[in-house]
């Protein structure tokens, strides 16, 4: 854990190293450009607030897809995952008149629905068909947003807007912000230490990992794997349609075209650059989220691309994947040599 840490840091910097080469050969400067996006991002109230929202989609789209590749199946459908657990989320907060108290958690269990039932799809085509989630997953995105975008344009149109998207849901599924901070960054963190606690502490976690490392040696282990691939395949959907509808609920408050953005590619880049880890994936989820919220910032003070980011964010994924295997292998000779030195005193 703490040769991935060091090999994560040691990237990071390097890439930010890499990036302000980069500026300086435009003839930027560097420390201001990083200085904007910091403060921008991170440095006052507003862009520290924004930046714990932005990462709320960024985390649970990267946890789906961090426990979907340490346990073996290859779920590439956050995507339209976080669309139909949106769209679940919408058509609760739409149709259902309650208070706040029953209707929130009515729409949190209609996003997680949603993306289970999307991702279960693909499970049941595999078990079914044996049909590659990898392939199953990544079509039913486009399937996920067409059917969308025929739902906020037709049935569930505004007619008193332009473009497609659905009217406000009902203001009792409003998340409300405290202290400046929307409350889906609760219902996110409280999201990261379940599956924490799953994944480190729990039976089914460790059956999981194993599953993913060596599905043979699970198997004759005593492990359920078929049963727990459908596991894994239903509550990483889940993560990702809660990722969804936590940006219903926290806002817009409604479902407009291309709602879900990049967000669920970005989680699923986020995994990788975290090595499946589900701390890494928290704070690789917030460095993301702090750089493309200070894009704008950035580019308003020092005249920097926000395009920027997207080649910022590429290389930190470059030199700190690319860089974490000989890394390792260097901290593995430098302690093997230090037991070699006390051994032959």
């Amino acid at each position: 854990m703490r040769k991935q840490a060091l090999s994560g840091i040691l990237g990071v910097l390097a890439a930010f190293a890499i990036g302000a080469l980069v500026l300086a050969l435009q003839g930027f400067n560097p420390v201001a450009t990083y200085g904007a996006l910091l403060q921008y991002s991170l440095f006052s109230g507003s862009g520290f607030t924004a930046t714990l929202t932005r990462a709320v989609p960024l985390i649970l789209t990267g946890l789906s897809a961090s426990i979907a590749f340490a346990s073996g199946p290859v779920n590439l459908g956050q995507p339209g995952q976080l669309v139909m657990g949106a769209l679940g989320a919408t058509l609760v907060g739409l149709f259902v008149h309650l208070p706040s108290v029953f209707l929130v958690p009515l729409c949190i269990l209609a996003s997680l629905l949603g993306g289970a039932l999307w991702s279960g799809l693909a499970a049941l085509l595999k078990r079914a068909f044996a049909m590659d989630e990898f392939i199953v997953t990544l079509m039913l995105n486009f399937i996920a947003d067409y059917f969308a975008l025929w739902v906020i344009t037709y049935p569930l149109f505004d007619p008193s807007a332009s473009t497609p998207m659905t009217r406000p849901i009902s203001t009792a599924a409003w998340l409300p912000d405290l202290g400046g901070v929307n409350t889906s960054v609760l219902f996110m963190v409280l999201a990261a230490v379940v599956c924490w606690l799953i994944m480190s502490r729990g039976r089914s976690g460790y059956e999981w990992r194993m599953t993913g490392q060596n599905s043979l040696f699970a198997r004759i282990g005593g492990c359920k794997v078929d049963a727990n691939y459908v596991r894994v395949m239903l509550v990483t959907g889940a993560l990702a349609g809660l990722a969804g509808g936590l940006m219903i609920m926290g806002g817009p408050h409604r479902f407009v075209k291309g709602l879900g953005a990049n967000y669920a590619w970005d989680g699923i880049m986020i995994a990788v650059v975290a090595s499946n880890g589900i701390s890494g994936t928290f704070l690789y989820g917030l460095l993301f989220s702090a750089l493309q919220q200070g894009a704008i910032g950035m580019e308003l003070v020092t005249a920097v691309p926000s395009e920027f980011i997207d080649v910022l964010q590429a290389v930190i994924v470059l030199v700190v994947v690319a860089g974490r295997v000989s890394l390792n292998m260097v901290f593995d000779r430098l302690a093997t040599r230090r037991k070699l030195k006390e051994n032959t005193r």
